[in-house]
Formats: C-alpha cells, sequence, structure tokens
C-alpha cells in the first residue's frame, strides 16, 4: 500500500485514526501493531511471516542476551541475533547476485532463485540488529513485552522505507508517549509538505529524466540535465518519504529523528553524507565504523575502516556492482578530503567547493540509477560527449523550457532558504499571525492538488522501496 494513493489516505489512515484515538492508551500499540501487520500484508502477504520471524528472534535473542549479561553466552546470543538477522537479508536480497557472478567467474550454470525483494527487508533489519546490539552494550533495556518489540519494527509509518529507526529513539515513546492537538496538527503539516514533495516535484522529475535518457536527440546539455533531474527525484521522493513518516510519527506521539538536511547546500562530499539519508549514516559509524576503530587508528587501517564501510553502504542499496562502485565512489572523494581536498578548498572561495560537490553529486546519482555497468558507463560518458555526442539539441531545449518552473521549484527547494525565511517572519508577531492563518489553508490546498492527481493516476510508488 502506497502512501501516496486514495487507499492508504482515505481509508486505511483515515481508519486507524480513528480507532487509535478511541481506545485507551493500553491498547494504542496493539492498534499500531495489527494495523502495521494488515499494511504490510496488503502489499507482501508471505513476507508479512518473515517480518515477524526477524521479529521474534530479535525478541528471544535479546531476552536471552540480557539474562546472560556479563557472560561468554551473552556475546554468543548477540552474534546469533546478528548473523541471523543478516543471513535472512543475505538470502532474500543478494542470493542471485552471488550465484550470478560465481557462474560469470567459474563457468558454471547454478540457476537463479528468482526470489522477490521483501519491501522494507533492509531497513527492519538494520532496526532489529541496532535493538539486539544495544541491549548487549547496555545503551537500550530489553523489551519484555513482544507486542511493544513488534510495533517498534513494524510500525508502518517508517517501515517499507524508512528512516532507520533505532530502538533507544522511541524506547519511551513505546510505554508512555503524550498526544496533543499541536503534534497532531504539525504531523498532519508535515506528512503533506513530504507527499506534496513527492507527488508535484520528485514524480515530475522522474517523467522528465526517463524522457531525456530515452531521447532520440540525446545531447551533452540533455544528459547532464538528465543527471539534475534524477539527482533531484532522488532528493524529493527519499526526503518526502521521511518527511511522511516524521509527520504521521508525531501524530502517533512518536518522535522519530531527521533523516534529510539541505544536502545540496553541502562543501565536502563529508558534509554532503552528514546530511543525506542521516539514519543511514550514524547506523554505519555507530554499529560498524566506530566498532572498528573509526578514525583513531593508524592511516592504513583507517583507509581499510573507511573502504568497508562505504563497500557496505553501496552494497546495502543493492545487489549489483553499479551500487558497490556507487559507495566506493564517496569513499575515494572521502580519502581525498581528508588528505589534501579540504585544505586545497579551504584557500579559495567557497563556491568552488560548492560546485564541485554538485557536480561530484550529480555524476554520483548517475551512476546509481544506471542499468548495469555498462549502462553506467555510456551513461556517464555521455555527459561528457562520449560518442561524438552534440552538445545541444533542439529537443533538449524544449523540455528544458518545458520543466524550467518545477526545476527552478526544486533547485530552491532543495535550499533551506524558504525555512529560513518563514521564521524570521515567525519572529514578528503580525507576520506569525498572517502565517498561522494561511498555513492550515497551504496544507489543504496542498491535499486537495495531490489529491487530484491520485484521481488521475498522475503518481509513481517511492524509489527506495526496491532498497
Amino acid at each position: 500500500m502506497l502512501f501516496s494513493s486514495i487507499s492508504f489516505m482515505y481509508y486505511f489512515l483515515a481508519a486507524v485514526l480513528i480507532l487509535y484515538f478511541a481506545v485507551p492508551f493500553k491498547f494504542k500499540n496493539l492498534v499500531l501493531l495489527v494495523s502495521s501487520l494488515f499494511f504490510y500484508f496488503y502489499g507482501e502477504p508471505i513476507y508479512t511471516l518473515l517480518m515477524l520471524a526477524t521479529t521474534l528472534s530479535s525478541y528471544i535473542h535479546g531476552l536471552l542476551i540480557d539474562r546472560f549479561r556479563g557472560r561468554t553466552l551473552s556475546k554468543v546470543f548477540l552474534w546469533s541475533s546478528v548473523i541471523t538477522s543478516l543471513g535472512a537479508l543475505g538470502f532474500f536480497k543478494y542470493s542471485d547476485f552471488f550465484i550470478h557472478n560465481i557462474n560469470n567467474v567459474t563457468g558454471s550454470d547454478i540457476s537463479l532463485l528468482g526470489l522477490a525483494l521483501p519491501i522494507g527487508i533492509s531497513f527492519y533489519t538494520f532496526q532489529t540488529m541496532s535493538y539486539t546490539i544495544d541491549v548487549y552494550r547496555g545503551d537500550a533495556k530489553v523489551q519484555k513485552s513482544f507486542v511493544r518489540l513488534a510495533t517498534y519494527v513494524a510500525l508502518f509509518p517508517q517501515l517499507i522505507a524508512g528512516p532507520i529507526v533505532r530502538y533507544t529513539t522511541v524506547e519511551e515513546d513505546l510505554s508512555q508517549r503524550t498526544h496533543s492537538f499541536e503534534k497532531f496538527s504539525s504531523g498532519v503539516t508535515r506528512f503533506v509538505i513530504g507527499l506534496s514533495k513527492k507527488v508535484l516535484i520528485a514524480d515530475t522529475l522522474g517523467t522528465l529524466a526517463r524522457t531525456m535518457h530515452a531521447s532520440d536527440e540525446a545531447s551533452v546539455v540533455g544528459y547532464w540535465l538528465y543527471a539534475i533531474a534524477v539527482s533531484l527525484q532522488l532528493y524529493f521522493d527519499f526526503s518526502g518519504y521521511s518527511d511522511m513518516a516524521i509527520g504521521l510519527g508525531r501524530i502517533f506521539g512518536f518522535r522519530f529523528l531527521e533523516n534529510f538536511n539541505y544536502p545540496f547546500i553541502s562543501k565536502s562530499i563529508g558534509e554532503f553524507w552528514r546530511r543525506w539519508h542521516m539514519s543511514l549514516g550514524t547506523w554505519f559509524r555507530d554499529y560498524v565504523y566506530i566498532p572498528m576503530g573509526g578514525n583513531r587508528v593508524s592511516v592504513p587501517r583507517w583507509l581499510l575502516n573507511t573502504l568497508t564501510v562505504w563497500f557496505l553502504t553501496g552494497f546495502w542499496h543493492g545487489a549489483d556492482w553499479t551500487f558497490i562502485l556507487w559507495g566506493l565512489y564517496f569513499a575515494l572523494f572521502l580519502v581525498l578530503e581528508k588528505f589534501w581536498l579540504n585544505k586545497f578548498f579551504a584557500k579559495i572561495p567557497r563556491v568552488f567547493s560548492h560546485i564541485y560537490v554538485c557536480v561530484l553529486i550529480l555524476i554520483s546519482f548517475v551512476l546509481f540509477n544506471a542499468n548495469g555497468m555498462s549502462g553506467a558507463i555510456a551513461d556517464i560518458g555521455s555527459m561528457f560527449g562520449a560518442g561524438g555526442l552534440p552538445f545541444w539539441t533542439s529537443e533538449t531545449g524544449y523540455y528544458l523550457g518545458g520543466y524550467a518552473v518545477v526545476l527552478a521549484c526544486a533547485i530552491f527547494g532543495a535550499t533551506p532558504a524558504l525555512k529560513t525565511l518563514v521564521l524570521k517572519l515567525k519572529e514578528h508577531k503580525t507576520a506569525n499571525m498572517v502565517l498561522n492563518v494561511l498555513e492550515p489553508i497551504f496544507v489543504v490546498g496542498m491535499l486537495l492538488i495531490v489529491t487530484a492527481y491520485f484521481v488521475d493516476g498522475s503518481f509513481s510508488p517511492f524509489l527506495y522501496f526496491r532498497f
């Protein structure tokens, strides 16, 4: 079931809200759990059992880790939980990748399994792992209620495309959380903003990207236009989903951490990844990078740590060499920044470091979106005129003009300029009063526009569903 659909907004969500606020607090988690299981079952009937099995495994392992705390068995059960979770993820997501590569290297003819990827498995696997690891570390108390732990794992606002919500973030909210009209209204506003970003901007840019990529009159400028459209589409699609998840969380009394912080204003690749998909970056930092020694090690070991984390970051996104190369691409520039580029850019105007980041990011997302390695080489080569591609065609000019307004809105919306303006206006009493009146009108207006798109069928699934 898609957030961006009539069935979710006006049937499922409406019914859940009515039931949730009608029952006493002691039943609210149960309502969310049953609703979330139905939400997942609607799209993944069989794989609902896999998610429940993963949750049950984490629940039992958490109890055993706590029961034998301070003993060798505690660590044994920790590793058992990690291996079980990663085993399920590896089997369903990466089996065919490994079989395909084994066949290529050895010349064998092992049949591919052809398994469908369970939606959201990359996200809920990392959530269950963070729970058992934090219980082992003593950063979280073991959860003795299966309903509460299952609610945390299955919570439908963030179940299928993140952000990766850690158990420690919502530990208190699972047992005691407050509800208010202020939280509800701010949650609705955040949800509608995210929905609008996805439907009105991301989906429109997706149409532009597909059109430019399939063009019979391709050009260098057209491929850069494609790169811009793909990059902004990914940003507004995924950040839009994160906004919706955060908004729904507020409505139900949960506090999810931010997942994006205007990454395109970054002046370095390191800064970009502190602003982009922050829940994933901090997960790898806290559960892989720091346990390996982080940056408090020798240079060779730091290089190994960095390459390992970014190899895994790329591989987490998908079972294809393009994703692995995408992760190592960022590792390369992070290494260059540490030893040379940051010092270089510190001596010149900041605009040049910003241009450097934007160019690298555009290239990276062309690689990210490519159809295999051959497609990646062809697409990136076309951005630089490979194969005698013309610099400009009339078709490029036509689509650039036709999508100019959407592109301008997307570029402006990817900066904090509008947010900064609104916050400054709210410092003045009169302006704040006007904004308080206009905000609900804006929210209702955007909701009506988006609903019109739903009725017309002009929307598509979230890109991160495939991860």
